[in-house]
């Protein structure tokens, strides 16, 4: 474990574990899937791994403001956990949350305080995140979404982002599946 993973797993144990353990659960599979495609981020793998498992940290109850867990996590690793830049921006901007963020009111807010950082990077934790179920197992990106609407209705705030998203959310699986299975092409 590098430095950041180190600072990142505790940080995101002591907001989750207790209050939302299945939450939690789903933060360590999704750092799992991070650990999966590491071989296509070179030294950024360690930095996806740790934002994978801050992806959900604004859900714990001491640190929703805005109701919008994505925008929650990254104020409190910019401004209270003092975090690397790019693990707040990733958390930030994890799963196509600026689609949220617009249904909400909120894009100019998250886009103005948080820049994107790359897509092969925002593509790897949106991947991470709809391949792994709320208890932290493998799954794919159809179930998922289709577990996502299901759970939050679908015409409700979230189940109606989730359909909005889907198309981007396919798109990214398989742009990582695609780099993943050129990678393994490559000869050592």
């Amino acid at each position: 474990m590098s430095e950041l993973t180190e600072w990142a797993y505790p940080l995101a144990e002591s907001l989750l574990a207790e209050p939302l353990p299945r939450r939690w659960q789903h933060s360590l599979g999704v750092a799992e899937r991070a650990r999966t495609v590491a071989l296509v981020l070179g030294e950024d793998a360690e930095l996806l791994e740790a934002a994978a498992v801050l992806h959900d940290i604004g859900y714990s109850p001491d640190l929703a403001k805005t109701g919008f867990h994505p925008l929650d996590g990254a104020r409190y690793l910019r401004d209270v956990a003092q975090a690397d830049e790019r693990v707040v921006n990733l958390v930030a901007h994890h799963s196509c949350a600026w689609m949220e963020a617009e249904a909400r009111g909120l894009r100019e807010e998250l886009e103005g305080e948080f820049p994107r950082e790359s897509a092969h990077l925002n593509d790897a934790l949106c991947y991470c995140d709809m391949n792994t179920t709320p208890d932290g197992t493998s799954t794919n990106p159809v179930d998922r979404v289709n577990e996502i609407a299901g759970r939050y209705g679908p015409d409700s705030l979230i189940g109606t982002f989730i359909r909005r998203a889907e198309p981007e959310i396919l798109a990214c699986t398989s742009r990582v599946l695609e780099r993943v299975a050129a990678a393994k092409l490559q000869p050592m």
